[in-house]
C-alpha cells in the first residue's frame, strides 16, 4: 500500500499522513508532482490518494494527471480522502469516478474539514482557535474512520447517487469553469515582491519564475495557494486583491 496526495498548504498531505500512520504505518507517501511516483503506482496494488477539493471538483493539475496515466489505474484498489473549507458534497466520489472510469476498483472515501486555504478572500475565515479545533475533530474522524476499516467497515462518504447530487448542486454546477482551464489570474504585487524564488520553488505547475529581479506568473496556475500563502512579504493573490490571512497546516498544529 501506498498513499498520494495533491496538497496546496498541507492538509491533505498531513491527513493522509495520520491516516496512515494508523492504518498501515509501512506505506510510503508520495506526492503527485514526485519524480517517481508513476513507478510507485504501477509497484502497488493499494492506493490510499488524497486531496484538496476545488468547487466540489477536481483541481485541474489532479485531473490532467489521472487522465494523462490512466493505464496506471487498471485493478487498482483506491481509498479516496477529500479535504475541504466547507462542505463538497461528493468530494471523494468525483475522483472516485474519475478513477473508476479507467478500471479501478473504489473501496471507498472520506471526507474530511480542514482549515480555508483561500489567503485571499474573508470567506470562510475563521479564528486560530476554531481551526485548530477543527484539524483535531478530523484526526479523531480519522481515528473513528481506521478502526471501522480494521473492523471490515469501509467508509463510503461521497460515494454514491445522493452525494453525485449534493456535490453537483452544491457548487460545481455554478463553478465548473473555475476548474475546468487553468487560470492566468495569479497577480503580483511588483511594490512587495523581493525575489525571494519562494513560490518559484513550491508551485507544483512551474507557473512561476524569477525575470529581471521580480517574480512573475504565467497562465498555468492550478490554484493551489502554496504561492500565495507562503510569501513571505504578502506579494501574490489570486482571487482577491489583498491577503486577508495566510495559512499552513503547521500553523493549527
Amino acid at each position: 500500500m501506498i498513499g498520494i496526495y495533491f496538497s496546496g498548504t498541507g492538509n491533505s498531505r498531513y491527513v493522509l499522513e495520520t491516516f496512515l500512520g494508523q492504518y498501515d504505518e509501512s506505506a510510503k507517501i508520495f506526492a503527485i508532482e514526485d519524480e517517481n511516483v508513476v513507478s510507485h503506482i504501477k509497484n502497488n496494488e493499494e492506493i490510499v490518494f488524497s486531496y484538496s477539493v476545488q468547487y466540489s471538483n477536481i483541481p485541474k493539475m489532479l485531473k490532467d494527471f489521472v487522465d494523462r496515466y490512466q493505464r496506471l489505474w487498471q485493478g487498482k484498489k483506491i481509498f479516496v480522502i477529500a479535504t475541504m473549507g466547507l462542505f463538497s458534497g461528493d468530494g471523494a466520489g468525483i475522483l472516485a469516478r474519475q478513477f473508476r472510469k479507467y478500471g479501478a476498483q473504489i473501496t471507498g472515501g472520506l471526507h474530511l474539514k480542514m482549515p480555508d486555504s483561500i489567503a485571499d478572500v474573508r470567506a470562510l475565515k475563521r479564528p486560530i482557535e476554531q481551526n485548530v479545533e477543527l484539524v483535531k475533530a478530523a484526526e479523531k474522524k480519522i481515528d473513528i474512520a481506521v478502526q471501522d476499516m480494521k473492523n471490515g467497515r469501509m467508509p463510503q462518504e461521497g460515494i454514491g447517487l445522493l452525494y453525485h447530487l449534493a456535490g453537483l448542486f452544491g457548487q460545481r454546477l455554478y463553478f465548473y469553469n473555475k476548474t475546468k482551464q487553468y487560470t492566468d489570474k495569479v497577480k503580483i504585487d511588483t511594490g512587495k515582491c523581493v525575489a525571494c524564488g519562494k513560490c518559484v520553488e513550491l508551485c507544483p505547475m512551474k507557473n512561476l519564475n524569477i525575470e529581471d529581479n521580480i517574480a512573475k506568473a504565467g497562465n498555468q496556475c492550478t490554484m493551489c495557494y502554496r504561492c500565495i500563502n507562503i510569501c513571505p512579504t504578502q506579494a501574490v493573490t489570486l482571487l482577491g486583491k489583498r491577503l486577508v490571512e495566510q495559512g499552513t497546516i503547521e500553523k493549527y498544529l
